[in-house]
């Protein structure tokens, strides 16, 4: 069999639990910031036909995103990240944002925990993690570094 070659994309709000509670917001409802972030990673998936394999909540609003994108590249796609990054930081937000290019799993996650696993996950979960110990608000792409 062979595999698809993609990107993976993983997005997450920065210490958002933690302006969850300075603005008083119920963290089980959409507020102003996750409602947005749902509205631009539905937009991201629709444009490029991508897949969603964890993360989006239209009924709590999203705080973190999974998304593969079959047949694309890091640089065909880092304008709309940049665009989902400068939109957050207007409603008062920051957000990290973790890419990776390789073979894409075939199998759709059941769960968080399996969203992470195969090598292209894993390594845009890296980059994910790159971009929260430079102090968030950064965009990652593994095997290339910080880009925005």
């Amino acid at each position: 069999m062979t595999l698809v070659e993609g990107v993976v994309v993983i997005l997450d709000l920065d210490r958002f639990s933690d302006l969850t509670k300075s603005m008083g917001w119920d963290e089980y409802k959409p507020n102003i910031v996750t409602g947005t972030l749902t509205q631009l990673v539905e937009e991201f998936v629709r444009k490029y036909s991508a897949n969603v394999l964890y993360g989006l909540d239209p009924e709590r609003g999203t705080e973190e995103a999974v998304i593969e994108i079959p047949f694309v590249k890091p640089e065909e796609i880092i304008n709309d990240l940049r665009k989902i990054k400068h939109e957050i930081e207007k409603t008062g937000a920051t957000i990290s944002i973790g890419v990776a290019y390789g073979p894409l799993e075939p199998i759709k996650p059941k769960n968080r925990r399996n969203a992470y696993t195969g090598v292209t996950r894993r390594r845009a979960y890296k980059a994910l993690r790159e971009a929260k110990r430079r102090g968030g608000n950064r965009i990652v792409i593994y095997g290339i570094g910080v880009v925005d």
